[in-house]
């Protein structure tokens, strides 16, 4: 049975009134995230735009197969297991926009992926995490969370040494290697570039926040509004990045997502803030009496502590991925919790009560929001069924003070092969997803393992 009616809830109404509203618009980037977060779809023109609401878009079912080069992996059975038939990918609600700056101009709508049946395609981050959500939901609990973006902004071409170097101020060209973090001045350089990147946020319906200078030098943060819908949350992570990206385009730089581009600073981050509600829309990790932890908040962390290490091919799915961690780097190097410290894997920020949420740090910016936020969430609820204690608070140095934490793997190949055994995850993304995301991680793996880096050559040449 073929579906012609949008699952997705999508209006024809919404792309009509649109299009009355954008006479100017004259194409439209239509974007659904793989496993890898990499948006990939295609660009339609205007007269499209109402077909493709009326009837969903045909693509093949391999688009959810690729791996980081968009190449064909076969393991995740998307491909020559269903012929590599054709799947119907529908538009998201509330996500056609216009996009800033763009000439001529141009929207963009966000899409999922659908069977023909009108049933999710289960290979589809998304859905993974509309999954996790529907299931709180039924216990009567709705996650409210926001990611932080940290990235870099280099030069387009590299160093003489090979290396990656901060861009130019776009303002007037001012060079910088300091680390400058905190650095309001050192914020003004780049303010063309922000203020463009602020107005497309603003005309999608982003609240972009704060801006800071980070850890290294030309590493940057931007902060998201938090949301109710942790959905919506993770929406706003993909198309900040994308945002991000093009601007810095636009201005002759290069924005980098890599987690570890440079090996003497800290790599970037992308904690997620989350806190759940009840039906009333009341904090359940709100402590009666300040200081004395619920048992919410606490088998919240208990369960993101115990599943920690089996998620950590979520978290860090890339060999790039794996050298973010180290001591003193800002990044956790095992399942540690703590109040206010920044040292741990999981922290309870400071500040009002009414607010309190679980600070989740261990993955980069690398990693797919969608699958990060499913694994989290999948991770408070195995914590809440099991009333799992999280033990105690880790206060001081959480590199130095963590020994007691739970184990996670050390490496990128022992969390391949951990998330592979994992019951947790597979019932975490669901068996589709999990066999998607592990076969296109490991197929990256061997595709890393048989190239000989340069690296190789510096060590080995004339050694051995």
């Amino acid at each position: 049975m073929t579906m012609t009616t949008s699952p997705s809830g999508s209006s024809i109404d919404e792309a009509q009134a649109f299009l009355n509203a954008h006479p100017e618009v004259e194409a439209f980037d239509i974007v659904l995230h793989d496993s890898n977060g990499i948006g990939r779809g295609k660009i339609i023109r205007r007269h499209e735009l109402l077909p493709f609401y009326k009837s969903g878009r045909l693509l093949p079912i391999s688009i959810l197969g690729l791996d980081i080069c968009g190449e064909d992996v076969h393991e995740t059975g998307l491909i020559w297991e269903e012929g590599d038939g054709d799947r119907r990918a529908w538009p998201i609600p509330g996500t056609l926009k216009p996009l800033h700056n763009t000439t001529p101009p141009r929207g963009e709508v966000l899409m999922s992926m659908y069977n023909l049946d009108g049933t999710p395609m289960t290979s589809d981050p998304r859905h993974a995490l509309q999954a996790q959500v529907d299931a709180l939901a039924a216990e009567g609990l709705y996650p409210a969370g926001a990611f932080e973006l940290e990235f870099f902004l280099l030069e387009n071409e590299r160093g003489p040494d090979g290396k990656m170097v901060p861009a130019r101020d776009v303002l007037d060209g001012r060079t910088s290697n300091k680390t400058d973090v905190y650095s309001v001045d050192k914020l003004h350089g780049m303010l063309p570039l922000f203020n463009d990147v602020y107005k497309a946020a603003e005309l999608i319906g982003i609240k972009a926040e704060t801006l800071i200078s980070e850890f290294a030098p030309g590493q940057y943060e931007m902060t998201l509004h938090y949301r109710d819908n942790v959905v919506q949350a993770a929406d706003d992570l993909m198309r900040l990045k994308r945002i991000v990206r093009m601007n810095a385009r636009a201005h002759g730089v290069t924005a980098c997502f890599m987690a570890k581009p440079n090996e003497n600073y800290a790599g970037s981050g992308m904690h997620f803030h989350v806190s759940m509600q009840d039906g009333a829309g009341m904090n359940v990790f709100v402590e009666a009496v300040e200081g004395q932890w619920c048992d919410t908040i606490k088998h919240a962390i208990g369960g993101l502590r115990a599943t920690m290490g089996e998620s950590m091919l979520v978290f860090a799915p890339h060999a790039n991925s794996w050298r973010r961690f180290a001591s003193n780097s800002y990044a956790p190097v095992s399942p540690t919790w703590g109040v206010n410290n920044r040292s741990v894997a999981l922290r309870i920020p400071a500040g009002d009560i009414k607010a309190r949420r679980v600070e989740h740090r261990p993955a980069g910016v690398d990693s797919n929001p969608y699958l990060v936020a499913t694994t989290v969430l999948a991770g408070i609820r195995y914590g809440f069924k099991h009333q799992i204690d999280p033990g105690p608070e880790t206060t001081g140095d959480g590199y130095a003070n963590g020994a007691d934490a739970p184990a996670i793997p050390l490496d990128w190949r022992s969390a391949i092969e951990a998330a592979k055994a994992s019951t947790f995850l597979k019932d975490a993304l669901g068996t589709d997803m999990h066999r998607t995301f592990t076969a296109i991680a490991s197929a990256e793996y061997a595709r890393v393992m048989r190239t000989v880096s340069e690296v190789d050559f510096d060590l080995y040449l004339h050694t051995v």
